[in-house]
């Protein structure tokens, strides 16, 4: 039997970096959003576990062995093996969490075939900051290093979302290293619209240090009349928020008309 997986682009619709710690990873408060289109995996039973990419961004993984869902498979025990299919449809390291979702979407396809371990929320953290959120895919706040996970609300749930990426990539730990040192506070209180609106991303002085390009991203989507606007994570992707489906239609087109060598992405926060 096959089965299929949406590995769900995630958004950070605020990102608050309070320190840096000891261990060399940042204490960080953000909000989790997936957008309901991202990667496809598809799975079907294997003497032994495989794993093929394809897509317009399978060329971003230079060893499709090493990538997330190889070492996702591998931190999960079964009966059998798993040969997995990645449409590699998000872009390499732009801030959406491409490598964790797929990891994500991994997760899932074992919890229903087979049923995940009791320490599975350990395994996943083991593979990467993003992973746990990931596999739930749902809004949700992330503390300390963004494992510790807290329930939101879902006040955001069906809002039109448009992401825009120049195509250039920008790798996380880079853009943490051209962090200021500045705690600028904690995440608003409230609704999921109310801390998104109110709150901010700290990654996105530097990551702008280091790709300006975000600027011209930023702005282009300011400019089709979003009530939110901001580059995701630690960049260079950036989403826009909008009232109506209609609003944001016609923002792609003008994006697409406007800067047409940008990658573009239209969905739903789930």
């Amino acid at each position: 039997m096959t089965i299929s997986e949406t590995a769900y682009a995630k958004i950070n619709l605020a990102l608050h970096v309070r320190r840096r710690r000891e261990d060399g990873y940042h204490e960080l408060e953000t909000l989790f959003a997936f957008v309901d289109a991202g990667d496809v995996l598809t799975a079907e039973s294997a003497a032994q576990d495989r794993v093929q990419v394809l897509g317009e961004f399978a060329g971003g993984l230079d060893d499709p062995f090493d990538n997330l869902v190889a070492r996702a498979l591998g931190k999960l025990p079964r009966a059998d093996g798993l040969a997995v299919t990645l449409e590699k449809n998000l872009p390499v390291a732009a801030g959406l969490g491409g490598g964790s979702a797929d990891a994500g979407a991994v997760f899932r396809i074992v919890k229903d075939r087979y049923g995940l371990p009791g320490d599975w929320l350990e395994r996943a953290t083991a593979l990467g900051a993003d992973v746990p959120a990931c596999v739930e895919s749902r809004t949700c706040i992330g503390r300390g290093t963004g494992t510790e996970l807290e329930p939101a609300d879902d006040s955001l749930a069906g809002t039109p979302v448009l992401l825009v990426n120049p195509r250039v990539p920008l790798s996380t730990g880079p853009v943490f290293r051209q962090w200021d040192g500045e705690d600028r506070g904690a995440l608003p209180k409230g609704d999921a619209r109310t801390i998104a609106l109110e709150g901010r991303n700290d990654l996105e002085a530097p990551a702008l240090s280091l790709c300006p390009q975000i600027a011209g991203v930023l702005e282009a989507l300011r400019g089709t009349s979003p009530f939110l606007a901001r580059m995701s994570g630690s960049g260079a992707t950036c989403f826009a928020l909008y009232d109506s489906a209609s609003a944001r239609d016609v923002a792609a087109q003008q994006i697409e008309e406007r800067h047409p060598g940008w990658w573009r992405m239209k969905g739903f926060l789930r």
